[in-house]
């Protein structure tokens, strides 16, 4: 047997969801968001929603990075494309993303040098290769990635190379949860909590959502029987009238995270005053900038910001399905105007977006009540 397979064994779905029917309180109602976007895809893919009461509610958060980066980050990467010398690289989940001028593979079709990297030390490598051209890293990810780009420019640094630059785009997760759980009408009970960010960052840091929001969070692992049981504990917790952080990803999460990426983090980042998210607008230190150590790779002081910035399109309402307002199949564009071949939002193109895993998987067969049906 695989490893992975007994954590999708039909008879332990079957124990979980029954074991939450049995929790669940009918008079009640739990609107439980999960933060990451690989949460959401396993929540889709396997159909877990079809599993719970109707009283549960899954919520998608603001999880993917790709999606809550806002059109005009995208545009000054682009912009930075447009520099006939310049070699623009990055993840492959970035290529499809639109900005308002289109996507890195559309402006790569114009003639811009663009090439997908699967690390930021590919990039450092092809800058080492091309020493007479600049080379841009568009850096994007939460906690998760930034530890590996932190790691790429300690190397450069090392390296002596003078031609690699990073677009920090990296992002933090508890300023955005906060943001979430402070706005007005806001409406959730607990939290499935992000398992690879908390590799990083640990439990602990967590601790906020409980001791000031009285919320649960559970940090989960990504596998089905994972998500049931993580929800099992939150209504464990919610039942017995507690508000704790556990982790049911022990296997995986230390509850103190990676002190040796914590630690490349503080020493090549430091947060910015405040940054703009899709949806959610200026968040106060809810992202990174490259330190003034290692400004000399920092692509927004040595390459800068050349051409126009767009606002994000009105008609795509991708704010308010990444801060759990709408399902993503109740946007006016889902699905119509807005497919994974021809995305206007990053959520519909992003390997984490919810819109691209609702458009991926849902069962038209369940209708528009259902959480995984289509209108």
């Amino acid at each position: 047997m695989k490893f992975v397979d007994e954590f999708r064994q039909s008879e332990t779905m079957q124990k979980l969801a029954q074991e939450i029917r049995q929790l669940a309180d009918p008079s009640r109602t739990y609107r439980i968001m999960e933060i990451c976007g690989g949460h959401t895809h396993a929540i889709f893919r396997f159909g877990l929603s079809q599993l719970l009461p109707k009283n549960i509610e899954l919520i998608h958060g603001p999880g993917c990075p790709v999606c809550v980066l806002p059109m005009g980050r995208m545009d000054i990467g682009l912009g930075m494309a447009e520099r006939e010398d310049l070699i623009f690289t990055a993840f492959g989940d970035m290529m499809r993303v639109p900005g308002s001028t289109g996507s890195p593979l559309e402006s790569k079709a114009r003639g811009a040098d663009i090439r997908m990297v699967y690390s930021p030390l590919d990039a450092l490598k092809i800058a080492q290769q091309n020493p007479d051209k600049p080379v841009m890293f568009f850096a994007i990810g939460f906690e998760t990635t930034a530890p590996s780009t932190a790691v790429t420019l300690l190397r450069a640094r090392e390296a002596g190379v003078e031609n690699f630059f990073v677009y920090c785009n990296h992002i933090l997760v508890n300023p955005a949860i906060r943001a979430l759980l402070e706005t007005e009408g806001m409406q959730l009970d607990a939290f499935i909590g992000p398992g690879h960010v908390s590799t990083v960052i640990g439990c602990e840091t967590y601790s906020f959502i409980a001791d000031e929001f009285k919320r649960p969070l559970v940090v989960s692992g990504f596998e089905p029987a994972d998500i049931l049981q993580s929800i099992v504990m939150i209504l464990r917790q919610m039942n017995a009238d507690e508000a704790r952080i556990e982790n049911q990803y022990k296997r995986a999460v230390p509850y103190e995270g990676n002190p040796a990426a914590r630690a490349a983090l503080d020493l090549v980042f430091e947060t910015r005053e405040t940054f703009e998210w899709r949806g959610m607008g200026d968040i106060p230190h809810s992202a990174y900038a490259i330190r003034e150590e290692f400004a000399a790779f920092d692509a927004e002081k040595q390459i800068g910001v050349h051409g126009q910035t767009f606002p994000d399109p009105v008609d795509a309402q991708c704010g308010e399905v990444l801060t759990g307002t709408l399902k993503p199949c109740d946007c006016r564009l889902f699905g119509k105007g807005c497919t994974p071949e021809k995305p206007v939002g990053a959520l519909m193109v992003s390997s984490e977006g919810a819109c691209a895993a609702q458009y991926k998987y849902a069962d038209l067969s369940f209708g528009a009540t259902d959480n995984q049906g289509w209108p």
